[in-house]
């Protein structure tokens, strides 16, 4: 069966909480036990888990280390479709979307889907070619988001973002080169904000299929920002606005 290692106390515990049947075994180490740890074993047991503890070596060799202690074997968690996200759209009268497009950092998806589920997104979008997957090290820093928040690979990313303005979603990407900030915006309706790659920015074609362009103001010496820390800025702007 193909499997995951999902590690961490958030990322295991939102896991037990979300989806206890997708835990196929969890491993502890023999030294935590404490008040965090405890309610974790409990749940797993409750779920027909099998809990196994191991010493701290066992631990690091499954994951290389940063476990805090807890791994959860998991069955591979599958992103949604095409039309799951029509769904989803349909779902709700002003759906709130994040389209990535090609962003290639675990670490960076994980802090954006933890922004996505603070700000109430409906789904994040990814390209399912030169695009990272949820993997464990994405699971473990998104502290539990991976499993809240929708994430929908996708074939084709102009074709989607053309099927989301044909449902009547407002598509607007970002890009230094516009002279409109997100503070002159308007992102109070059907609203997909897309960021680009680390370092590269939007692709052309997608960049010209886009509504609208904004950019974050930059008063300092750096001339642009880590794609996650853009996320939480462009998310929370439109959050503010929706409000």
């Amino acid at each position: 069966m193909n499997a995951d290692l999902v590690f961490g106390i958030h990322a295991v515990g939102a896991l037990l909480q979300r989806a206890p049947q997708d835990v196929l075994e969890l491993f502890v180490m023999k030294d935590r036990d404490d008040k965090r740890m405890q309610p974790l074993i409990q749940e797993a047991r409750q779920n027909g888990v099998s809990v196994q503890f191991c010493n701290r070596k066992t631990l690091d060799d499954m994951v290389g280390g940063q476990h805090q202690g807890i791994i959860a074997k998991a069955r591979l968690q599958s992103s949604g479709s095409e039309a799951d996200l029509a769904a989803i759209v349909a779902q709700h009268e002003k759906p709130f979307l994040l389209i990535l497009d090609g962003v290639t950092d675990p670490h960076n998806l994980g802090a954006i889907l933890r922004s996505a589920d603070a700000a109430g997104v409906h789904a994040v979008v990814s390209p399912k070619d030169r695009s990272v997957k949820l993997t464990s090290v994405v699971r473990k820093v998104a502290c539990g988001a991976a499993e809240s928040v929708p994430f929908i690979t996708i074939t084709n990313l102009a074709r989607t973002l053309r099927e989301l303005q044909d449902a009547g979603v407002w598509v607007v990407g970002t890009a230094g080169e516009t002279e409109t900030t997100i503070y002159q915006a308007d992102f109070k309706g059907p609203l997909a904000i897309v960021l680009g790659a680390e370092g590269e920015g939007l692709r052309r074609l997608t960049r010209e299929t886009c509504d609208s362009l904004v950019k974050i103001p930059m008063f300092g010496s750096v001339s642009s920002l880590n794609v996650s820390v853009a996320a939480g800025i462009c998310l929370f702007e439109a959050v503010r606005q929706r409000q």
